[in-house]
């Protein structure tokens, strides 16, 4: 059995998690607490690095201190203390970085340094029904869309990937467009609940292949978001107000199909019966409720993070770490730093003594 303290502020939000796995592999959130900056980052309509770093160090504090005496456990009873440290925003990734290696060097424990996707891919082992190796993953957030095949001996190899924005990226976009809150994916799933998804026709983007044809994994969205604003250029010609509800609708549905369609013919196509979604466009519900019916349809298990881990947090690196801690992975150096890109499939350099940044 083993307990983490996790810490993650890759982003715009601050969160601290005490996590314990059993020796079923069952893993408990003994605690989990996030401190949000959405609303202050709304007023500019994206996240300020800046401001971002500043509140981390505001927040994070406090936010350990809570889930500690929450989870009722000391710093110096637990396995390893856990931290993002990359990718994500440079600034904001070196506060959790600083801080669990300080608390690990002060209590003696291990520090693992973890890769912010590796906790998203992690997060599905937080449900009621975890997946078994080998399954496909659609990482599906602001900054990332991407397939990854998780192989039995914890492998990762990505089949698939935007070519511009991200799906979450795009919400963002379309949401500023139309004129609704940040971030985009809750503020245009709100309105377009009352919407018609079949008003509008719009694209959805594909990846040209070098010798002809289209690539059947990736993704594009630059060319709907264009067809959105084209759309919206249209009708401001006319004197009736937009059709909020409609456009929303028919972008979300979109989004969905495109998301569905290509992870699912993925999962065909590799043999693999399992499937999971996770990140914040994972929250979506017209996407999860397609998901979920489509993969019955076609005989495809599929298994998605629960509601309240697939936006940012720190219990999902602690599960990821947790993870590293039952397959006997080397501690992470304290004097490693933190990168705001690293590639997910070169994770295992940060458990090494040699740090690769």
């Amino acid at each position: 059995m083993h307990a983490v303290l996790a810490l993650e502020t890759s982003c715009d939000e601050s969160a601290a998690a005490v996590l314990r796995r059993h020796g079923d592999g069952r893993i408990d959130v003994l605690a989990s607490r996030i401190a949000s900056q959405v609303e202050e980052h709304a007023r500019w309509g994206g996240v300020v690095p800046e401001i971002a770093s500043r509140r981390h160090v505001e927040a994070l504090p406090g936010l350990v201190e809570a889930v500690v005496d929450e989870a009722g456990v000391a710093l110096g009873q637990l396995d390893a203390i856990a931290a993002t440290i990359t990718p994500g925003l440079a600034g904001a990734l070196m506060v959790a970085s600083v801080t669990g290696r300080t608390l690990a060097a002060l209590h003696q424990r291990p520090f693992l340094g973890v890769h912010h996707l590796e906790g998203h891919l992690a997060s599905v082992m937080l449900g009621d029904a975890p997946p078994q190796a080998p399954y496909l993953v659609l990482l599906v957030s602001g900054g990332h869309t991407e397939l990854i095949l998780v192989a039995y001996d914890g492998g990762m190899t990505r089949l698939g990937r935007s070519h511009d924005d991200a799906a979450g990226e795009a919400f963002d976009k379309v949401a500023r467009l139309l004129g609704l809150g940040y971030p985009g994916g809750p503020a245009i799933q709100a309105v377009a609940e009352t919407g018609d998804a079949t008003r509008f026709r719009l694209p959805k983007g594909r990846i040209s292949l070098p010798g002809g044809g289209f690539h059947p994994y990736d993704f594009s969205f630059s060319g709907l978001k264009t067809a959105m604003l084209r759309t919206v250029e249209t009708l401001r010609q006319n004197p009736d107000p937009l059709p909020l509800a409609d456009l929303a609708a028919s972008f979300e549905q979109v989004v969905a199909d495109v998301l569905v369609q290509r992870s699912l013919r993925c999962a065909e196509d590799h043999g693999v019966q399992q499937l999971v979604m996770v990140g914040g466009v994972a929250a979506n519900r017209r996407l999860r409720q397609s998901m979920l019916e489509q993969g019955k349809q076609r005989g495809i298990t599929v298994s998605i993070a629960p509601l309240a881990f697939c936006t940012d947090n720190a219990a999902m690196i602690g599960a990821a770490a947790l993870l590293r801690l039952g397959q006997n992975t080397e501690c992470t150096s304290l004097e490693s730093g933190v990168a705001a890109r690293w590639p997910l499939d070169q994770a295992n350099a940060l458990y090494t003594p040699d740090p690769p940044f």
